[in-house]
């Protein structure tokens, strides 16, 4: 990257601004400079270089500080949230937010766990890279059941939009031309282990209708020349992806659509900078710019341009839209309808269910591929006869326990030493990802007194999963263990968690779209309803959960909200 690239004050105007470096943002700032307009985007952490800043990796365990544990007092005190998350650790814990300076609050009886990876690239850099399209029956849903407001978009309008950001992405995956799933465009998926293979057959044979697949994932198993033009190479299958990855092999701003933006001369990126809020103009009824706050030292500074992208994730968008208020908009900008900050969600991942696999003694480690197995959802359809709505997605792995099972067990010399070297027994297991009714009680909101240390006000949280998603993974548990037995698995065991929501990271709504401006802040293709030149992309706009996780949808949304905007700057309407 240019140095040339990085600026901190300007007077320049420019013809669009993207607040937000991660998923969506890199595909925002990729899209616009490809088209030609002068792009400035706003990322309120460090810079963080592809290759040079990725500080954990090739670190074995052996070779870290302690081992890599990182349970101490600093810990407590800075991480207290961010080590709850599956990516944290010593080799990663650089890209993961302060707990101590990004405060928030829950309300009273409820607890919300809040990832953050505040940094060039988010959560690009930390995400689990699992890729899957949303169906026909995922936008068709909350009209089905009346749950949240129907999508005013459908599987024909995001269809081609998918297309383009996996063959840029590059995905890996099988087609299965399954009507729960659709298909994308694939590179090759990763092969099944011998277990995985036979507990397939079994399933295909026992449960037809709900196949077990290869997870889909943005990792480059076979890199066309495009992926190579990125500077992108084949994945080597390490699994130590949450630190970065200098092949570029998994799909992450920096590997991918940073370059592509940085290539054309288009871009420009403000790091270290804050969003305060948005600046509006009531005489245009247009935002003309960003208000920003100095990460380091809290001096201010402001960013203006034609046309604004909030691609800051779910929440902090939505932070954003709620703190820039004014006589028009006293509660939050674009907030006619009153719906901002509310239908908030996230996935349900709280159903787990295991066996014992008797043989396999030859098999002896799983390896170390970065994707496991899964089973999509198989209650697509509406049934009355079940206790819940929606319905859920079965993530699927075997093992083989390892050294550390025998730890708690009793043993003693050499006979006990020798156990520690032979490999014990292989499970297998299947863990429920459920989907979240969008409620309007679910919501963020801004704290009335408390501030963080740039004078931002807190958010509060008050979320809570309903009955009907308690319900499903009661289900998931009760279906795995039925699906396990029957499979002839020994000792198979299931429970339901009380994991809290957030955990899984994939927050959405909050900002919704939707056909009628009185109950939704965006328009289809992620436009304010009330201000034309103003544009969310991010998984606040979502609608409704669905089963699947939503990165994949962020950037085909993303992809077609630029070509409508910019047809819509052509053609003078904004």
């Amino acid at each position: 990257m240019k140095e040339q690239v990085y600026i901190n004050k300007t007077s320049e105007v420019y013809d669009a601004i993207v607040i937000g470096s991660g998923i969506s943002g890199g595909w925002a700032a990729k899209e616009l400079c490809e088209r030609g307009l002068k792009t400035l985007m706003i990322e309120r952490g460090r810079v963080v270089e592809h290759r040079k800043d990725y500080t954990g990796e090739n670190t074995p365990m052996w070779r870290q500080e302690h081992r890599g544990r990182v349970e101490n007092l600093l810990t407590d005190q800075q991480h207290s949230v961010q080590k709850q998350c599956y990516a944290f650790g010593n080799t990663t814990k650089q890209f993961f937010g302060n707990d101590r300076d990004l405060p928030y609050q829950t309300k009273e009886g409820t607890t919300f766990s809040w990832i953050r990876g505040n940094q060039l690239g988010g959560k690009s850099l930390t995400w689990h890279r699992q890729c899957y399209r949303l169906g026909e029956y995922d936008f068709n849903a909350n009209k089905v059941d009346g749950y949240g407001t129907d999508w005013p978009i459908r599987s024909k309008d995001i269809e081609k939009w998918y297309s383009h950001v996996e063959i840029h992405a590059g995905i890996s995956g099988s087609k299965e031309n399954l009507p729960n799933l659709p298909d994308s465009e694939f590179l090759p998926p990763f092969e099944m282990m011998t277990i995985e293979k036979d507990m397939q057959e079994k399933f295909s044979k026992l449960y037809p209708e709900r196949p077990m697949i290869m997870g889909r994932t943005a990792h480059l198993t076979q890199p066309t020349d495009l992926h190579i033009s990125q500077g992108r190479i084949q994945c080597q299958a390490r699994n130590e992806c949450h630190a970065g990855c200098s092949y570029g092999a998994y799909f992450s701003t920096q590997s991918s659509t940073l370059p592509a933006a940085a290539k054309t001369g288009n871009l420009h990126i403000a790091p270290n900078s804050v969003v305060h809020s948005l600046i509006y103009d009531e005489k245009t009824n247009r935002v003309k710019g960003v208000r920003v706050i100095d990460n380091d030292d809290l001096s201010e500074r402001e960013y203006f341009a034609n046309v604004i992208f909030v691609c800051a994730s779910t929440i902090g968008s939505t932070q954003i839209l709620m703190n820039s208020i004014s006589k028009k908009f006293p509660n939050g900008i674009a907030n006619s309808s009153g719906v901002l900050g509310h239908y908030l969600m996230d996935h349900n991942f709280n159903g787990v269910a295991s066996g014992e696999v008797e043989g396999y003694e030859n098999e002896y480690y799983k390896g170390r591929r970065p994707t496991g197995l899964m089973i999509p959802n198989f209650f697509y359809k509406p049934d009355r006869q079940r206790d819940f709505l929606r319905g859920y997605a079965l993530h699927a792995s075997a093992y083989r326990e390892g050294w550390e099972a025998q730890q708690a067990q009793d043993g003693l010399g050499v006979e006990y030493k020798n156990k520690l070297k032979q490999a014990g027994k292989w499970h297998f297991q299947l863990a429920a990802q459920g989907e979240m009714l969008p409620r309007f009680e679910n919501q963020m909101r801004l704290h009335p007194s408390l501030k963080d240390k740039w004078g931002i006000p807190q958010i509060e949280f008050d979320v809570r999963f309903s009955d009907n998603e308690k319900m499903m993974m009661e289900d998931a548990v009760e279906q795995s263990i039925k699906m396990l037995k029957a499979a002839g698995l020994k000792n198979v065991s299931g429970n339901t968690m009380h994991g809290p929501p957030g955990l899984a990271i994939h927050e959405l709504g909050t900002a919704r779209m939707g056909r009628d401006a009185k109950t939704s802040i965006l328009n289809g293709f992620n436009q304010s309803h009330d201000i034309p030149n103003l544009f969310v992309t991010d998984g606040a706009s979502f609608c409704s959960s669905a089963v699947q996780n939503p990165s994949l949808t962020f950037m085909a949304l993303t992809a077609r909200a630029v070509d409508y905007a910019v047809k819509e700057i052509a053609a003078k309407r904004i």
